[in-house]
């Protein structure tokens, strides 16, 4: 749903939105009333206070939650049944051994980070992290301690590459609409990328282990190699081999590279428009289509090895009942998220703020920050973002740009709380309560941000 007019001036609408975070904060921590009913409920009262007209209320919410959903669901449920089928055949432990044998245990940390950085590349952030779950839970249950140590450098990771980094939409989008050259914006901001996840992320992730002890979730794949899963760990036999692990996992990293690499070069005219090969390839890239094809191979390799067709699919409809509170719980973030950006509280934010004649960069720093806080979607606080400032980027040069691209994608990475969907999935998949994820998850969003920033800030000069 499009923004409306506002009915109130930007310090109303600002005061109503911190409002409705602290009603929202109050009712799951306090009152502990389930976070699915109390977004819902949150984002009724924040559409009517905003003034959005009452017979737009049911638009304001079924939009939000419809559009998150159509994204998050089919991502969510395939990659899980990927998941858990790597867990029960014993294809995440040769991953984890693979991983652990090559980098020590040490820097098995460091090593899920690195993976997660390649394998985000072309794959966006939710996508990727319901892929790459069984191998952090597997890697975590080996060693024990905080999940966090784990599971922060390679979900920061995901995180890095997905907002800052094309040909992922939001920096390819945001370099469009300042007239940027996409080659040059990667070439400066994978770099960028890499640094600032290891200072804002891999660094922040091990204080952080260390400060919050949260034991490793149960909930999406229970006990591994455990007694209570029953004939789960009953069929197990020889795990499949390291290549057949990885030749899965490439599945959706290739088919999704060809969406991506097509639609960027669709985009920038190298390649015309109807060509059916080429719209065929950017169909099997699609990311549910890919997780989906995946998981057919999967199955065919893995769940038919020591089963029958009817244990694996018993054991897959077993695998999708957990995460029907995250799916529910993650849809109504994007509903809460999809209410503010309807009500006009980022647009009467952002307008102001670029009338206060800071410098550019910061200002586009700024203006990203505050559209990320005011609705949650890091992809349409760059996009927004970068319309807001396009006119005063002309006359830029191509490293500027890129580095405006920085700071916005770095603005719209900051401050990760309860309107964006994201932060539901990372709290539902490592088993954390919203005060811990705010302590953790919300703050190494916001240095890794704060990291690609500053980065920014000392190239600036020298990209004059």
């Amino acid at each position: 749903m499009d923004p409306i007019d506002p009915a109130y001036g930007t310090s109303t609408l600002m005061i109503i939105a911190a409002l409705a975070v602290a009603l929202l904060l109050f009712l799951i921590i306090k009152v502990r009333l389930h976070a699915f009913i109390s977004l819902v409920l949150v984002s009724v009262v924040t559409a009517v206070a905003a003034g959005i007209p009452l017979v737009d209320v049911p638009a304001a919410l079924t939009s939000g939650f419809g559009s998150t959903l159509a994204s998050v669901a089919l991502l969510v449920g395939f990659g899980v049944m990927i998941g858990r089928l790597l867990e029960v055949t014993g294809g995440a432990q040769v991953l984890a051994d693979t991983l652990v044998g090559r980098f020590g245990e040490k820097r098995a940390p460091f090593a899920l980070g690195v993976a997660a950085l390649i394998f985000g590349f072309p794959i966006f952030f939710d996508a990727g992290l319901v892929v790459f779950l069984p191998i952090i839970l597997t890697v975590a249950r080996r060693f024990g301690g905080s999940v966090l140590y784990y599971a922060l450098p390679a979900a920061g990771a995901f995180a890095a590459m997905h907002a800052l980094v094309p040909p992922h939409p939001g920096p390819v989008a945001a370099g469009t609409v300042l007239g940027g050259d996409i080659g040059i914006i990667l070439l400066v901001n994978l770099p960028i990328a890499l640094l600032a996840w290891y200072v804002g992320v891999f660094l922040v992730s091990r204080f952080l282990g260390s400060k919050f002890d949260v034991p490793v979730p149960d909930m999406l794949f229970g006990e591994v190699n455990g007694g209570s899963n029953g004939s789960d760990t009953a069929t197990k036999t020889i795990a499949p081999s390291f290549a057949t692990v990885i030749s899965l996992l490439a599945i959706p990293l290739v088919l999704i590279s060809f969406n991506t690499v097509l639609t960027t070069l669709i985009a920038g005219g190298s390649i015309d428009e109807g060509n059916s090969v080429v719209d065929f390839l950017i169909l099997l890239g699609n990311t549910p289509i890919a997780l989906l094809i995946t998981l057919l191979a999967a199955i065919a390799v893995l769940g038919t090895r020591d089963r029958t067709l009817n244990e694996t699919t018993e054991l897959l409809d077993k695998s999708l009942g957990p995460i029907c509170s995250i799916i529910l719980i993650t849809g109504a973030g994007g509903m809460f998220g999809g209410v503010l950006r309807a009500s006009g509280i980022g647009e009467a934010l952002t307008s102001s703020l670029s009338d206060l004649g800071i410098p550019l960069l910061l200002q586009a720093f700024l203006i990203a920050t505050a559209l990320r806080v005011a609705q949650g979607s890091a992809t349409v606080a760059l996009t927004t973002a970068a319309g807001l400032i396009a006119s005063q980027a002309d006359g830029l040069g191509d490293l500027r740009i890129a580095l405006l691209v920085t700071a916005i994608a770095a603005g719209a990475t900051a401050l990760s709380h309860v309107n964006d969907s994201g932060f539901w999935l990372v709290s539902r998949f490592f088993g954390m309560d919203e005060k811990t994820t705010l302590k953790t998850w919300t703050v190494m969003e916001t240095t890794l941000g704060l990291s690609a920033f500053a980065i920014a800030a000392v190239l600036w000069p020298i990209a004059g």
